[in-house]
């Protein structure tokens, strides 16, 4: 348990962004799936229209600091690459 009233804060703040965290990669990892399922059907076209999606979703979870931008950039590039 904390000893001090700002460890306490830090404790509170640290299990809000942590659940916000888990929700936001949870999202990126089901929109992936989607993606990868589209791409593994032979369904191109569908997998091509969700490919915007994802990475605005990316670029959002960069944004709220949920992701590192190496690892989205990362993860952006291989899901194009898996389209080809």
């Amino acid at each position: 348990m904390p000893n001090t009233h700002s460890a306490v804060r830090r404790m509170r703040n640290s299990r809000r962004k942590r659940l916000h965290n888990r929700a936001v990669k949870s999202g990126l990892h089901r929109l992936e799936k989607d993606f990868r399922t589209a791409v593994a059907a032979g369904k191109k076209d569908d997998a091509a229209k969700l490919l915007p999606g994802l990475y605005s979703a990316f670029d959002k979870a960069v944004k709220s600091r949920s992701l590192t931008r190496p690892t989205a950039n990362r993860k952006k590039s291989r899901l194009a690459a898996a389209i080809k």
